[in-house]
């Protein structure tokens, strides 16, 4: 299956969550272009964002196993397939 690049943006409610969002995370290092973490403390959550390339079905598990984690949302946005 062909690469895609991705961004999955998420957002943290639950700071109970986040070891396992970062355990999540560096398993899946070596799909990770980059990753930016914006703190918003007006609405007490972390905004994050994540650039990938990686197989379309690596990039949907990720953003899976992510938005299963209790007090987080994540979502894909795909650039085309080419």
């Amino acid at each position: 299956m062909d690469a895609r690049v991705a961004i999955i943006g998420i957002i943290v409610e639950e700071e109970s969550s986040v070891e396992e969002l970062n355990q999540i995370l560096h398993e899946y290092g070596a799909y990770i272009i980059g990753r930016m973490g914006i703190p918003y403390p007006k609405k007490d959550i972390n905004i994050i964002s994540i650039a990938v390339d990686a197989p379309q079905n690596v990039i949907s598990a990720l953003s899976g196993k992510l938005g299963n984690l209790p007090g987080i949302s994540s979502k894909a946005a795909y650039s085309r397939a080419k």
